[in-house]
């Protein structure tokens, strides 16, 4: 049976659809300056840079569980993990995903796939082992909560528009540098200056803007693993231990599983010395802290 929910965080969607339309928006002028400064055509670069897209995005759980080292598991190899699975995918009314071990002390966990009847759970053997029982449910929780979210299909989206705004500017610099392009009226800056200048803050500004999305899908997959559980006060402890507990991984470990941050519960790169605009995902002690306001909302105990 389906957990009932208790209410969306309208202020979390409100500024999740005003990044992702600023986000479009950014995209759109970006692209309106170009075609008006290039005089070549465009849409090949396009083409192909969707091609790439739809390629890493049908390909996504196949490259995740290559770049962890993630084996896939059946249910006589991982009878516990695979009945927790189950019991949280009929509380949440999804599909089994399939699941995967990574076979490392590292306390940690990812979802991916491009939609819920193509998905993927990994857990780390060091989580298994750290956590409690409730704990990995309100983990893996929020990893489903991340496939019914469809969150890989946002962020490959998000991803999508910067690769073009980044082959754009590839194509538009080279054709300019070599192509002795001056600007169309015959004086004043080159084109390819033009060009850097916008794709410069094009990029920039993405780059902000892609994380700030990153961050908002964490806060809501957070709150999905409280409703699908019904005991937010589970996940809470579950990042407070993974949080410790990954201070104490050597950093040549973490540094070898780097690539995967973005996917996982809790980053290697707990913080950055720019401070939170440059995280994918917010800091644990503002996730628990809205963790603990769902659990006072579900009357339980915080």
């Amino acid at each position: 049976m389906k957990r009932k929910a208790y209410g969306r965080d309208v202020g979390l969607t409100a500024r999740m659809f005003l990044t992702g339309g600023l986000l479009g928006l950014l995209y759109v002028v970006f692209a309106v300056i170009l075609f008006e400064v290039l005089n070549a055509g465009l849409l090949m670069m396009v083409v192909i840079v969707g091609g790439i897209a739809l390629l890493q995005y049908f390909t996504s759980d196949k490259l995740a569980l290559a770049a962890s080292g993630a084996k896939v598991v059946e249910r006589d190899e991982a009878p516990e993990l695979h009945a927790m699975v189950e019991r949280l995918c009929a509380l949440a009314d999804l599909p089994k995903p399939r699941l995967a071990v990574i076979d490392t002390d590292m306390p940690n966990a990812f979802a991916t796939g491009r939609n819920p009847k193509h998905s993927t759970v990994a857990v780390t053997t060091g989580l298994w082992r750290r956590l409690e029982p409730r704990e990995v449910e309100g983990v893996l929780a929020h990893e489903l909560a991340h496939i019914a979210n469809r969150d890989v299909l946002i962020m490959t989206m998000a991803g999508f528009f910067a690769m073009v705004a980044g082959m754009l500017t590839r194509f538009a610099m080279y054709g300019g540098m070599f192509g002795g392009g001056r600007d169309r009226g015959g004086g004043g800056l080159p084109v390819w200056v033009i060009v850097m200048v916008v794709s410069l803050v094009t990029y920039f500004l993405s780059y902000l803007l892609i994380r700030a999305i990153s961050r908002y899908r964490e806060y809501t997959a957070d709150r999905g693993a409280a409703l699908i559980t019904g005991a937010p006060e589970y996940l809470m402890s579950a990042l407070q231990k993974i949080t410790g507990e990954m201070a104490r991984i050597p950093q040549r470990d973490l540094r070898e599983v780097e690539a995967m941050n973005a996917f996982f519960i809790i980053p290697t790169n707990l913080k950055s010395s720019f401070g939170e605009l440059f995280l994918t995902h917010p800091p644990t002690e503002k996730r628990i802290a809205r963790l603990a306001q769902i659990a006072r909302e579900m009357g339980r105990p915080a």
